[in-house]
């Protein structure tokens, strides 16, 4: 719950900034203040629009409760001059008792193409830990790959990949 929270609050942050950046070209502001649970919270927002309309805006935040939990996200966004767009937003929360969690994704899509990928990992209070990652992208000509990787501490890694290409035939990927 708190993830989506903070996910949530992030991307309205990094949203209501955006009209503040076309007048000014630049914006910024962080803030840190003791919390209601006897931690803190952090945030800090950023944008910059540059003078051939491209703009990347960006927001974090942390926020820990007093007893050794804490919980953060970020995320970003931009938008090239030539037309291209991009963001990613992740989220880690860390117990007290060591367990962390993560959560990560992205897009960009332009005139070459267009990728996603999204990322998780967990690490348990008992030291096992493992991960996951899943990444698909689509050239301008149609070729697509999409592969997964996934990690066990103790086990290693596994990783498979498919592409294709224009046709939609499968074919070897190439390295």
């Amino acid at each position: 719950m708190r993830r989506q929270v903070t996910d949530a609050l992030i991307i309205a942050v990094v949203i209501g900034v955006a009209s503040h950046l076309s007048a000014q070209g630049a914006a910024g502001r962080k803030v840190v203040r003791a919390n209601q649970v006897g931690g803190a919270t952090r945030s800090t927002i950023r944008g910059v629009v540059g003078p051939n309309g491209g703009a990347v805006m960006g927001g974090k935040a942390v926020a820990t409760d007093g007893n050794g939990n804490a919980s953060g996200g970020s995320a970003q966004a931009f938008k090239a001059p030539g037309g291209a767009t991009g963001g990613r937003a992740g989220g880690t929360t860390r117990s007290a008792d060591g367990s962390v969690q993560h959560q990560s994704g992205g897009a960009v899509s332009g005139a070459n193409g267009s990728a996603t990928s999204q990322s998780s990992m967990q690490k348990n209070a008992d030291g096992s830990a493992s991960g996951s990652r899943n990444t698909s992208a689509q050239g301008s000509s149609g070729a697509t790959y999409d592969g997964s990787t996934s990690a066990e501490k103790g086990s290693g890694v596994t990783h498979s990949g498919t592409c294709t290409n224009a046709a939609g035939t499968v074919v070897a990927c190439q390295k």
